[in-house]
């Protein structure tokens, strides 16, 4: 091949490449219905629920979300390469009736809901759901996994995945490695929409 023609192929190529760089990636569109917004004081979140896997705890996260249980509930337990805990709806929520000393043993009125348990594991970004020690026991708390926790898998319900702002999630304030994760003045919810009522 001369070189004008390799320099023409090579000029052709990259001038497809930069044009294709610029569309937009065609894949699957988010589900507006079964997506939460939290906004933290860094920045959103993103979250895909994942009701093909956990269809009662993602429709029980709606609607706390849609009541606005989730506006101003703190983060009370954030472990530093393992994941940060919200969702205390109860006694969690920092503009209301905060009991920092009770944070993380409240639920709300909807009462609890049988484990969903799959075989989805849990990595950096994976959204679970709290409980006690019994599996039927998940009401509104979740957590959201810093990194993988193989040790998780099939233990506790995965209702979701964060899929844009984990570098705001990285920047939630941690808690004493001491006391278990507790946090002193934590960071909040600030806001939780479903993306399907974002106007």
């Amino acid at each position: 091949m001369s070189f004008l023609r390799k320099f023409l192929a090579v000029t052709a190529f990259l001038a497809f490449s930069a044009t294709a760089a610029l569309q937009p990636v065609n894949a699957q569109a988010a589900d507006p219905e079964n997506t939460v917004v939290l906004t933290l004081k860094d920045g959103d979140v993103v979250i895909e629920l994942r009701p093909d896997l956990a269809p009662k705890h993602a429709e029980q996260i709606k609607k706390l979300v849609r009541d606005g249980a989730y506006n101003g509930v703190v983060f009370h337990r954030v472990i530093d390469g393992f994941m940060a805990q919200t969702g205390d709806v109860e006694f969690g929520n920092a503009d209301k009736d905060y009991n920092p000393g009770r944070a993380g043993t409240g639920g709300s009125s909807y009462g609890n809901i049988p484990a969903e348990f799959s075989k989805q594991p849990f990595m950096r970004g994976t959204v679970g759901m709290a409980r006690s020690s019994s599996p039927d026991s998940a009401n509104s708390q979740f957590f959201i996994m810093f990194d993988e926790g193989s040790f998780l898998n099939g233990q506790y319900t995965v209702v979701g995945e964060v899929v844009s702002g984990m570098e705001t999630v990285d920047k939630i304030k941690k808690g004493s490695k001491s006391a278990n994760g507790a946090v002193d003045n934590p960071d909040r919810i600030v806001k939780a929409i479903v993306l399907a009522d974002r106007k």
